[in-house]
């Protein structure tokens, strides 16, 4: 692609020459010609103009270099890669087709461009929106509905009751719709009685789900999970928990039932968030931090971490206090 198409894209400036040739982004230790890099503080500026990469994104540092390379200049230039690379993509086969091992039910419906791969099964009354791709071994359930442009990886399990949006992405051995965990003791046997779990999975626009992560239907009323929301590999989300628009959850996270993450948060991996917790809009949780029941977690920006969390500055006095005790001692 040209720099110029590409700038024009990203709305990004272009200074030099704009018909190079960019064929791939890459590090600046691997960069090759053709090679598109960025650089995020002009003391690497220099790395990159000594690599062999054809061309630069940096910030506005970048508008005085010496010329040597062509650059395009932008507030952020790791976003501005992102997307470049996304440009540079080769997209993935949706010509659509089904593979003659696959089972689909009759009464399910695909849309146009839809491809369904080796040993896959489409349950009845499931909905598959333009050009949605379905992986090998993938199962999907009775009435599940998959909106367009969504990329279902090796062996993910959908079950009934379950609604994805657009342009959804899950990764490989996920599991979503599941039962959650909950069941009743009874105190005159001591045994547990499961209770129902007859709720649903709803999953808006252009979230993506790590690989093996699960996500439960609620109990009588539905888990939620809203637009944008990231979910790394080996993420646990309980039954009836709502997570708001444009969370990030790292790895090894679990999120017990009935918890609500509010929009913007950020969690880091390995976090416990126990039951009918709320986590307020913008909050950051550190990793391995742990939320007990039914605690409000409150400040935007704000950075949580231990457990039980709390704000980062207190948690550090804390240590600093505990030191100073195993001094003395």
């Amino acid at each position: 692609m040209k720099l110029e198409k590409i700038a024009a894209s990203l709305g990004a400036k272009l200074i030099g020459p704009a018909s190079v040739e960019i064929v791939r982004v890459a590090s600046i230790k691997s960069a090759t010609a053709g090679s598109l890099v960025f650089v995020e503080s002009e003391k690497t500026l220099s790395l990159a103009f000594d690599s062999p990469a054809s061309a630069i994104i940096a910030g506005d540092f970048g508008r005085q270099s010496d010329g040597r390379k062509p650059l395009l200049i932008g507030q952020q230039p790791r976003l501005l890669f992102a997307k470049a690379a996304a440009l540079l993509e080769p997209p993935r086969d949706t010509v659509g087709g089904i593979h003659p091992t696959a089972v689909v039910c009759d009464q399910s419906g695909l849309g146009p461009g839809v491809s369904i791969g080796m040993y896959s099964v489409i349950g009845p009354g499931a909905v598959l929106g333009e050009g949605t791709r379905i992986d090998s071994g993938v199962v999907i359930g009775e009435g599940v509905q998959l909106g367009e442009g969504c990329d279902i990886r090796p062996n993910v399990t959908i079950y009934p009751g379950t609604c994805l949006g657009n342009r959804v992405i899950v990764h490989a051995g996920a599991v979503l719709g599941s039962d959650g965990f909950g069941y009743v003791r009874d105190e005159g046997t001591g045994k547990y009685q499961k209770f129902p779990q007859i709720g649903r999975l709803e999953i808006g626009d252009d979230v993506e789900i790590g690989a093996n992560s699960t996500i439960d239907r609620g109990a009588l009323d539905a888990t939620v999970i809203a637009s944008g929301v990231k979910i790394d590999n080996l993420v646990h989300i309980g039954h009836n928990v709502s997570v708001g628009k444009n969370v990030v959850i790292a790895a090894q996270t679990g999120v017990s039932g009935s918890s609500v993450i509010e929009d913007n948060v950020v969690v880091a991996g390995q976090v416990g968030i126990a039951d009918h917790v709320r986590i307020e809009e913008g909050v950051i949780l550190g990793a391995q931090s742990g939320v007990p029941s039914n605690k409000i977690i409150r400040g935007k920006g704000i950075l949580f971490w231990g457990t039980p969390a709390r704000p980062i500055r207190e948690y550090l006095k804390e240590l600093a206090v505990l030191a100073r005790l195993a001094r003395k001692k």
